[in-house]
């Protein structure tokens, strides 16, 4: 449909999509940078679980993580996500993240679930390692993973 958007040169739109695997789902961001790949990937997850949109930005946590490489920053990333919902009771809807050398500080706007306007489908258990990848493609960056759900 429309061949590969980071073949085209045009500069690319940051955004999310989901991908089969087997009994679990995929995450990936896909942005002109890697940073916002990394926020997208978190959509996407949330995505598995409600629609993003109906996530209200009524409280800010901060989420600071270190891993030797991107791909496990971003495992670490989307489970410190997890571990916050869960721990919370929160569903997130917004997110920014900020990258340095081994390092990710991030930013993520939710509030408490509330089954009757978010209609929470299943419950991320955690990222894992399968089809982990973070790299810059064509004309941005694509920071993909399974999550257990």
């Amino acid at each position: 449909m429309g061949g590969d958007p980071m073949a085209s040169g045009k500069r690319m739109r940051a955004h999310w999509e989901h991908f089969a695997h087997q009994a679990d789902m995929g995450v990936r961001g896909i942005g002109p940078s890697k940073a916002q790949a990394f926020e997208q990937a978190a959509l996407a997850m949330t995505a598995i679980m409600t629609d993003p949109a109906t996530v209200k930005p009524l409280e800010m946590i901060r989420i600071d993580c270190e891993a030797p490489d991107d791909e496990l920053l971003l495992a670490e990333w989307l489970n410190s996500l997890v571990y916050e919902m869960s721990t919370r009771r929160m569903l997130f809807g917004r997110f920014t993240v900020e990258l340095g050398p081994g390092a990710l500080q991030g930013r993520a706007w939710g509030e408490r679930i509330d089954p009757e306007r978010h209609h929470p489908a299943v419950e991320v258990k955690g990222a894992t390692y399968t089809s982990l990848r973070v790299a810059q493609e064509g004309g941005g960056w694509i920071a993909q993973t399974v999550v257990d759900v």
